[in-house]
């Protein structure tokens, strides 16, 4: 009994111990600032870290002000003894917090120890260096308050971090040192945080930074009648996909992307590619020409005894709008069994483009979206398609979108349901339309796609051609377009033919396209226009056909304007 007393005794004083310990131990909050080439930002979200002897927490004011959108992110660090435990916790947009943590991160991290020492807010500190993905990082620490941490995970075990310099420009310093009674329990785990492994945790939190919108996912697009999907519709024998989708309100300053992911399945040849809008706010649409035939649409007639199918605006029309045109690689994938010394094939090709500049159609729209690969495999491609929206840098709304207003494209997407190629370049005439704006249009701009076809020696696929844009009767601009780096793609092109001079078919230089890239518009200035109807031309010197063999151009024109 005797014993029993003496032992409860002695756990009544070392839990007295204890508490008095943890009231008596010294916790720091340390506000930092950052600055650019010696300029402080005003309004800045300043760092906050949170520190004792036995753990960190690094926050910002906004956070702990409850006004930092997600998502966002804290690092928190645990010291017991010689074990030294990094947390990361992040806040997304759903309101739910995910966790992953790494034993073993601090110790891994090597300084450079300097002999220089200058003194921060009355501290004394010693300058360590190191390296991180090719930027040189100095940091000043001290020892002097018994604690540690730092305003990022970098150097939380030196000591108290007080300043960091990235690249001499870039600095994050202490404003201020001060002591707090206790760590505030809202940066405290609570228990329902889900935890993930390092690498899936960085994913989740850069796929909560911006909108994605799924087009299609690992849809085949072949020649083929029973190529079917309900939610999918599907043309030309399976050439075509197009899909309704949902987009939101789009501000000013956001930036939007279009990607698109590749593989053959059995098509060996390059093919023209496009990803489009089809615009559904006129009398009639592309849309209906493709479900009731390609004959319905408004005609094009240059005088060459030719009709093209739904090419021009017209007062009851607007042709597709062209967002990114690509054109396959000879047999990514599909091929990748035909080897070659020092080769190594790429398993797909990913096509990603900026289309910023055509937010202005498709903001808070429900829009019917396309994508085409011409080709007449039964087995042919499998692509995958979506939009992605990031928002500015800058969080002021800023401007108003872009106007836009489709004027002509002759890309024949619906090549397979008999819509014909753009071969109307062979009169003077070439591609002649006009157009009607309700007011007057500040900042004209013509978005402009341009590619030659014609696979054969004198083809204007192998032939420079100068593109002229004619406005309003007068010649307005003209260039020669042209691709001289095809070469530069050859690992995606396993099935392309080689020639007895050492080439491959695939480096060969073309009219403005190569196998396995993006074709990227051009911005013609076109400067303030009136109110009132005008005219725009396109003609370019189309080669004459040999035998069956002949050239066309897929040319695209949106007019974008304040």
């Amino acid at each position: 009994m005797r014993y029993m007393k003496k032992n409860i005794l002695f756990i009544s004083v070392l839990c007295l111990s204890l508490s008095s310990y943890a009231q008596k131990r010294t916790n720091y909050v340390v506000h930092y600032q950052q600055s650019f080439n010696g300029n402080t930002a005003a309004n800045q979200n300043g760092v906050l870290l949170y520190t004792n002897d036995q753990e960190s927490y690094v926050s910002s004011e906004k956070d702990m002000n409850g006004q930092l959108l997600p998502p966002f992110e804290r690092v928190m660090v645990e010291r017991s003894g010689s074990n030294t435990l990094l947390l990361k916790l992040a806040k997304l947009k759903n309101g739910s917090l995910i966790l992953t943590g790494d034993s073993s991160a601090l110790s891994k991290q090597q300084f450079k120890a300097t002999n220089e020492l200058k003194t921060i807010l009355g501290y004394p500190c010693k300058k360590v260096e190191t390296t991180i993905n090719s930027n040189k990082i100095e940091l000043w620490y001290t020892a002097q308050l018994g604690v540690k941490g730092a305003p990022t995970e970098l150097g939380q075990n030196l000591g108290l971090v007080l300043e960091m310099v990235r690249n001499g420009n870039t600095r994050t310093f202490a404003t201020q040192v001060e002591r707090v009674k206790a760590i505030p329990d809202q940066l405290k785990l609570k228990g329902n945080e889900k935890r993930y492994d390092e690498l899936s945790y960085k994913d989740l939190i850069w796929k909560n930074r911006f909108t994605q919108i799924p087009v299609f996912r690992k849809e085949r697009i072949r020649f083929s009648d029973d190529a079917k999907s309900d939610s999918i519709l599907r043309f030309a024998n399976g050439t075509v996909l197009v899909k309704k989708i949902k987009i939101p309100r789009i501000k000013s300053r956001d930036q939007v992307f279009v990607q698109l992911v590749e593989q053959s399945k059995g098509d060996a040849y390059d093919r023209t590619g496009s990803v489009f809008i089809i615009p559904v706010n006129k009398k009639q649409s592309f849309l209906d020409g493709m479900k009731q035939g390609m004959a319905t649409l408004p005609q094009y007639d240059n005088g060459n005894g030719k009709t093209y199918q739904g090419v021009v605006r017209t007062d009851g029309f607007e042709p597709i709008v062209e967002l990114m045109r690509f054109f396959t690689p000879f047999g990514v994938h599909q091929f990748n069994y035909l080897k070659l010394k020092d080769k190594v094939w790429q398993d797909s090709v990913i096509y990603r483009q900026d289309v910023s500049e055509l937010a202005g159609m498709l903001s808070d729209q429900e829009v019917y979206m396309g994508t085409f690969i011409g080709n007449y495999d039964k087995n042919g491609h499998e692509v995958s398609v979506e939009l992605t929206i990031h928002p500015g840098f800058d969080p002021e709304e800023g401007g108003n979108l872009k106007k836009t207003l489709p004027l002509f494209t002759t890309t024949n997407v619906m090549e397979m349901g008999g819509q014909e190629y753009g071969s109307m370049f062979d009169q003077d005439k070439g591609l002649e339309l006009s157009f009607h704006l309700d007011q007057d249009a500040k900042n004209v701009q013509l978005r402009y796609i341009t590619t030659g076809h014609g696979g054969w020696g004198n083809g204007d696929e192998f032939v420079p051609k100068e593109n002229r844009i004619f406005l309003n009767g007068a010649i307005h601009f003209k260039y020669t377009p042209w691709r001289n780096d095809c070469g530069s793609y050859r690992l995606s092109n396993p099935a392309s033919g080689n020639f007895a001079t050492g080439l491959s078919s695939s480096d060969l230089s073309r009219s403005n396209w190569c196998p396995g890239t993006v074709t990227p518009p051009i911005y013609i200035d076109l400067g303030d226009l009136k109110a009132g109807d005008h005219t725009m031309r396109v003609q370019i010197p189309q080669g004459a056909p040999e035998g069956t063999s002949f050239s066309s151009w897929n040319v695209t024109g949106t007019l974008l304007f304040d």
